[in-house]
C-alpha cells in the first residue's frame, strides 16, 4: 500500500479508509480505476491539456521543468506527482498552489462514496481524487507524473494528452515491470497514444527499438533524442536543437549534470505540443524557475543542520540514481548517510558510491519497511567503504559533522528525504 498520513484528523481518516480497500501489494490494472471514473462522472475527460511523463529516474524533475515553462508562459498549471516528501498535499497542485486539506477531504469523500467499498488501491483512489479537483478547478494545463510503470499505471487513462514523454530508463521495480530493461521500456512506453507525440531521451539501441515498437503499435509519433531533437551544454550554456530551430538558455538552477537531461526532455515536450503556446522566453525561464525538493538539494541551516554545515539531500534510490548523485560531487568525498526501503537494490546503490564517499552511516527509516542499518553497513564494507550505523537521522547528522569538515549527503529514499526536510523545518510549499 502506498503510504500517506495527515495531521488533519478528518483527512487522515479518509486516507486510511482509501488505503484499506482490499488491494494488497501492487496489482497493476486499469479496470478498477476505469470502473470508478465511469461512476464518478469521467473527470479525466474534463481536465485541461495533459502533459504526461513516465520514466525510471528524472520524471519528477522533468515535471518541475514543464510546470516552470508553462507558468512562465502565463498558464495556470495543475500538477500530480508522487510520492510526497512531508505532506500528502504535495502530490496535488491546483493552479499552482498545493491542495488544501479541505480540497482533499471533499475529493476523497466523493471517491469513497462512489467506489462503494469495491477493491481499489490507495494510488488509484488518490489519482481519482486529483482528477476530480483538476476537472473542477480552472487551469490551462495538467502536468501528470506516472506513478509506476506506465501501461497499467492509474494515470494512464487520459485518451488524448497534449504530449507524452519518457525520461531516463533504468532497472527498478523488476518484480513488477519485468526482468530486463526492454520489459521496463515497454511498460513505460505504454503511455503512448494515437496521434500524440512521444518525446524520449536517448537510449541503447535495443531499448529505443522497444519504445518505438510500442509507440508505433499505438499510432504515436516518436520524437527521440539524437534523431528528432538533441541538447548539449557548451560555452557555459544550455543548447537544444529540433525541427523548430535552436534554443540557447542558461543552465538549470537545479544542481547536478543529470538535470540538464531532465530539462531537455521538458523543453522538447513543450516544443512538440500544440495545445498551448509557450514562447522561447518562457522555455528559457523554465531552466531557472524550476524547483524540485530533495534532488541534490543543499539544506538550509535549521534544527537538523547547524549553521555553516554543508548537508545535501537526494531521494535517489536505485543504482542509476546513485551514479548521477555521486557524479555531482566529483572528487569531493562526502560522508553518506544512507537509509533505503527493503524492496530497493541497496547493494547496487551503494556500489555506485564505491571510492566516492569517505564513510557511510546507515540509518533506519521510521514507519517503513527498510533495510537493517547493519546490513547496509555490511554492503558498504564489501564496496571497501568505511561504515557505521546510527539509531536515527539526527544522530547520524551529528556523527557525520563530527568526522568531516566537508559535505554530508543524505540519500537512498524519498521517505528519508522527507524526514530530513521535516526535521529541518523545510517542508515543500
Amino acid at each position: 500500500m502506498d503510504f500517506a498520513r495527515s495531521d488533519d484528523p478528518v483527512l487522515d481518516r479518509l486516507l486510511r479508509a482509501a488505503g484499506s480497500l482490499h488491494v494488497q501489494g501492487v496489482d497493476l490494472t486499469l479496470s478498477r480505476i476505469e470502473r470508478l471514473l465511469g461512476r464518478i462522472g469521467s473527470p479525466q475527460l474534463k481536465m485541461p491539456p495533459v502533459f504526461h511523463v513516465a520514466g525510471t529516474n528524472g520524471k519528477g524533475s522533468s515535471c518541475a521543468f514543464l510546470r516552470a515553462g508553462l507558468e512562465a508562459a502565463g498558464h495556470k498549471v495543475h500538477v500530480y506527482t508522487s510520492p510526497h516528501l512531508c505532506r500528502v498535499n504535495e502530490r496535488v497542485r491546483l493552479a499552482g498552489v498545493l491542495a488544501g486539506d479541505q480540497d482533499l477531504r471533499d475529493a476523497l469523500t466523493d471517491v469513497l462514496r462512489f467506489n462503494a467499498d469495491q477493491p481499489l488501491s490507495f494510488f488509484e483512489a488518490f489519482t481519482v481524487a486529483a482528477f476530480l479537483l483538476f476537472a473542477a478547478t480552472p487551469a490551462d494545463a495538467v502536468v501528470l507524473e506516472v506513478g509506476l510503470g506506465g501501461r497499467l499505471d492509474a494515470t494512464n487513462v487520459i485518451p488524448a494528452p497534449a504530449v507524452t514523454g519518457i525520461a531516463q530508463l533504468a532497472m527498478d521495480h523488476v518484480a513488477i515491470l519485468g526482468p530486463t530493461i526492454r520489459h521496463i521500456a515497454a511498460e513505460k512506453a505504454g503511455i503512448a497514444k494515437k496521434g500524440v507525440p512521444l518525446v524520449t531521451q536517448k537510449y541503447a539501441a535495443a531499448v529505443a527499438a522497444k519504445v518505438t515498437e510500442v509507440a508505433m503499435l499505438a499510432g504515436s509519433p516518436v520524437m527521440a533524442r539524437g534523431v528528432a531533437w538533441d541538447a548539449a551544454v557548451y560555452q557555459g550554456q544550455f543548447h537544444l536543437k529540433d525541427g523548430q530551430g535552436t534554443l540557447t538558455a542558461p543552465l538549470p538552477r537545479l544542481a547536478g549534470a543529470h538535470q540538464v537531461d531532465n530539462a531537455a526532455l521538458a523543453l522538447a515536450m513543450l516544443r512538440a505540443q500544440s495545445a498551448l503556446p509557450v514562447p522561447e522566453s518562457a522555455q528559457r525561464a523554465a531552466l531557472t524557475w524550476a524547483e524540485w525538493p530533495a534532488r541534490v538539494q543543499r539544506l538550509a541551516p535549521g534544527p537538523l543542520v547547524p549553521a555553516g554545515a554543508e548537508v545535501w539531500l537526494d531521494g535517489g534510490h536505485n543504482p542509476a540514481a546513485g551514479k548521477a548523485i555521486a557524479a555531482h560531487f566529483g572528487a569531493v568525498k562526502p560522508v553518506l548517510i544512507l537509509g533505503m526501503l527493503a524492496n530497493k537494490d541497496a547493494d547496487g546503490f551503494i556500489r555506485a558510491f564505491a571510492g566516492r564517499v569517505g564513510e557511510v552511516i546507515a540509518v533506519p527509516i521510521p514507519g517503513h519497511d527498510s533495510h537493517d542499518p547493519e546490513v547496509l553497513a555490511g554492503w558498504a564494507r564489501v564496496s571497501m567503504l568505511p561504515a557505521r550505523t546510527a539509531a536515527g537521522l539526527g544522530e547520524a547528522v551529528a556523527t557525520a559533522l563530527s568526522v568531516t569538515a566537508g559535505p554530508v549527503l543524505i540519500a537512498g529514499s524519498l521517505h528519508l528525504a522527507g524526514l530530513a526536510l521535516s526535521l529541518n523545518g523545510q517542508q515543500p510549499v
